[in-house]
């Protein structure tokens, strides 16, 4: 049975279930609700959640009021667990604050707070519009939006798929070089059009 390793917030459990509803043979093991040793896992899913904290970034944040809500302790737990996959070759697969983490761990920064990725009507609705790079396999023309941070340097290990049509933000991402990993700045998790990228994510863990 794949082990699949998570920190998944309490609001985002049911979103997160309807995808995994089909897969019993994969078994969620939720950090938030208890320990969960990384070098058991086949798999890492980086979900959403408040900014990551001053002590885990790259270079020292120019203004440390900018971010909001650190946990760092979730955070301690998220690093290692993105290290320990990636030096694996574990299936990631890394959303929202998640793909923030992905970039950070592996050496990138981030912009401390944008503009317009945060409008109350974008987080359940596709409407902000992407453009992708020419060989991107997951493709969703307009992705819905809830961010204030998002990826500045792109660690060398990683490789831009898509950006927001108008300012260029970066939203997707995938791993080179690496049996499966990707990076979305977008919630997947509120709309069952993405569920493909769901899917592909658990085929390549139920091959690990």
């Amino acid at each position: 049975m794949p082990h699949l390793g998570s920190w998944i917030r309490d609001c985002d459990e049911q979103l997160f279930a309807r995808f995994l509803a089909p897969h019993p043979e994969i078994a969620l093991s939720n950090a938030r609700l208890g320990p969960v040793d990384p070098a058991t896992l086949d798999g890492l899913l980086v979900t959403g959640g408040p900014d990551i904290s001053a002590g885990f970034h790259n270079e020292p944040p120019g203004d440390p009021d900018l971010i909001k809500d650190p946990e760092p302790e979730r955070d301690a737990w998220e690093f290692a667990a993105v290290r320990n996959a990636f030096e694996r070759g574990l299936p990631i697969f890394a959303i929202c604050k998640g793909v923030q983490v992905l970039n950070v761990a592996l050496g990138g920064t981030l912009l401390l707070d944008i503009r317009g990725h945060d409008l109350p009507e974008m987080k359940s609705e596709n409407v902000q519009p992407l453009r992708f790079d020419a060989s991107t396999l997951h493709r969703f023309e307009k992705v819905n939006s809830s961010h204030h941070q998002a990826l500045d340097r792109v660690a060398d290990a990683l490789e831009v798929e898509a950006w927001h049509a108008q300012d260029g933000i970066i939203e997707q991402v995938r791993l080179r070089h690496y049996p499966w990993g990707r990076g979305v700045q977008y919630h997947p998790e509120r709309d069952l059009i993405y569920t493909s990228l769901f899917e592909d994510f658990f085929a390549q863990l139920k091959t690990t």
